[in-house]
């Protein structure tokens, strides 16, 4: 997360350092586009730049001024520089498809007659296995929590609620945040998501998490809501609409406390939510619709998961494993 924004800060110091004007007012256009057409989050938006601002940047160093001077050579000497220059596979990949959405706007809005992204190819991301907790750990992380919430303070009610919204739904940490309490339907135990490109969707809750959004609701919500706390479902402790490094803070912290349970953040709690239905025999398709992927592919990542769990299951526990 913290290379999208040195990667915005290499946008800016490129720019200063002397990218020809129309690279700048090019940046611009893109900028406008990824914000208003593709309607990205600040930080994807950031990333994308950055990685922009990188390969117009090495188009300066090669004498290219204009747009149209950008090819396919160009492109993989882009990619080769960062290569020796020791980024890693997956950055180098992120990189690259970054620069095939930039040259297919290029090529769309009439800037570049073909688009030579579309040959560009890239390395493959080795793919690892995320972290997750076991169902007795997760139990573990909502009990402590839940201990703490016992002298009844709005922070402590508050951070029940969203650990066990975060657990029960596998919601993405922006996508919690930015849940508004006309989002939530009690009745029938289900939250309205806006996640990636501001795509809809309903995601079911259970029983324990009903129950701690219902307190927080009647009995922390109240408490802490102020002028300018709006719609927002999760307020932080000066009643505005709670940040996601709040949230990433109260996981890591309440996660320590949880003897042997690998140190995660709320990502590792939304691939823990997918492991564990999995495990518990939902199919992949409702998986997929669950966590909000465009891919089957990315869901498949968590078959991955839970059979490694299982060969470590079957290695320990078969006598001729």
């Amino acid at each position: 997360m913290s290379e999208g924004r040195g990667e915005a800060e290499e946008a800016r110091d490129a720019e200063e350092e002397g990218l020809p004007e129309p690279f700048v007012r090019l940046l611009g256009d893109y900028e406008r586009h990824l914000v208003s057409e593709r309607d990205l989050t600040p930080h994807t938006v950031r990333a994308y730049l950055g990685d922009i601002s990188s390969l117009l940047d090495h188009c300066g160093r090669l004498g290219i001024a204009d747009v149209t001077g950008l090819d396919l050579r160009t492109l993989r000497s882009w990619l080769a520089r960062l290569q020796t220059s020791g980024r890693s596979r997956t950055t180098i990949a992120r990189r690259a498809t970054a620069a095939r959405v930039f040259t297919a706007w290029l090529h769309r809005t009439g800037r570049l007659p073909t688009d030579p992204g579309a040959a560009l190819g890239s390395p493959k991301k080795h793919k690892t296995l995320p972290p997750v907790l076991r169902a007795d750990e997760a139990e573990a992380l909502i009990r402590a929590a839940a201990d703490l919430a016992d002298d009844d303070t709005p922070v402590g009610i508050r951070d029940v609620a969203m650990l066990e919204l975060l657990y029960a739904t596998g919601i993405r940490v922006g996508e919690l945040v930015g849940l508004d309490l006309d989002d939530v339907d009690d009745e029938r135990r289900v939250v309205r998501v806006f996640g990636k490109g501001r795509k809809e969707r309903a995601v079911p809750y259970g029983t324990p998490a009903g129950r701690a959004v219902d307190r927080w609701l009647r009995s922390g919500r109240p408490t802490l809501r102020v002028e300018g706390s709006d719609a927002a479902l999760f307020l932080g402790a000066r009643g505005r609409r709670i940040d996601q490094r709040a949230v990433r803070e109260l996981v890591h912290k309440r996660i320590a406390e949880v003897p042997g349970a690998p140190d995660i953040g709320p990502h590792g709690l939304r691939h823990t939510a997918a492991t564990h239905l999995l495990e518990g025999g939902a199919d992949l398709r409702s998986v997929q619709e669950l966590l909000g992927h465009a891919s089957l592919a990315t869901t498949q990542l968590y078959t991955h998961v839970t059979t490694d769990r299982l060969r470590k299951a079957y290695q320990q526990a078969h006598p001729r494993a």
